[in-house]
């Protein structure tokens, strides 16, 4: 089986089985999203679900949550993995959006990361969830879940891995590829004892082909 042949197969699965897939953090906007989105490093998705209501609540807009002080803002957060540095990034973003972006989520990769706390990958996120932009972000489940399958090529960091999948997936995609990965990794390509029992793509997945089927 080529490479060109294994993404068509993957491809084809997810566009029959989870045609709709998306994030799984809560939003109503894009302000909403990119706070949830710095919250979400290294923390689950269900765990800033319950976080969020109340942030949101008590700053509904990047101006209000410009004039936050840590104090008032680090209690909300307590429950978030590395609290004292996502309370400073987010009253950091909040006030450059203030200040150099009228208040409003800037929807390119290069403006968006000029924001504390936002890396490459929360940048792609907010771009390809709220603009559909063909872009990538790659963490730990899609990095995986990739190499495993046999997507990426001895892909040694998250960024060598967003360049070999956006040249392989068709730009229109992209997008939604994202989500397909990181789901696939969150439930059944997990990263201990993959239930590879349960997955649709043992057919062309070389970790299975190689580490599982073997050992029936």
């Amino acid at each position: 089986m080529t490479r060109k042949q294994r993404y068509q197969f993957v491809i084809d699965y997810f566009l029959h089985h989870a045609p709709d897939a998306e994030t799984e953090l809560l939003y109503d906007n894009p302000y909403q999203l990119l706070v949830a989105v710095i919250l979400s490093a290294q923390c689950t998705d269900k765990r800033v679900n319950m976080t969020t209501p109340a942030i949101f609540e008590k700053y509904p807009d990047a101006a209000s949550l410009s004039k936050a002080t840590f104090d008032e803002l680090f209690p909300l957060i307590r429950s978030i993995s590395y609290p004292n540095n996502k309370t400073k990034h987010l009253i950091g973003m909040a006030q450059k959006l203030q200040t150099e972006f009228n208040g409003e989520v800037p929807l390119t990769v290069d403006e968006l990361v000029t924001l504390p706390g936002v890396g490459r990958k929360t940048a792609n996120v907010i771009t390809s969830v709220v603009d559909q932009q063909p872009n990538m972000a790659v963490d730990t489940h899609v990095f995986r879940v990739a190499a495993r399958i046999g997507l990426t090529l001895n892909a040694k960091t998250p960024l060598a891995a967003e360049k070999q999948l956006i040249a392989q997936i068709p730009k229109e995609l992209i997008h939604i590829a994202h989500h397909w990965l990181i789901l696939h990794g969150r439930y059944v390509c997990v990263a201990r004892n993959p239930k590879c029992d349960k997955c649709g793509i043992t057919e062309v997945c070389k970790y299975y082909q190689k580490e599982v089927k073997p050992k029936k």
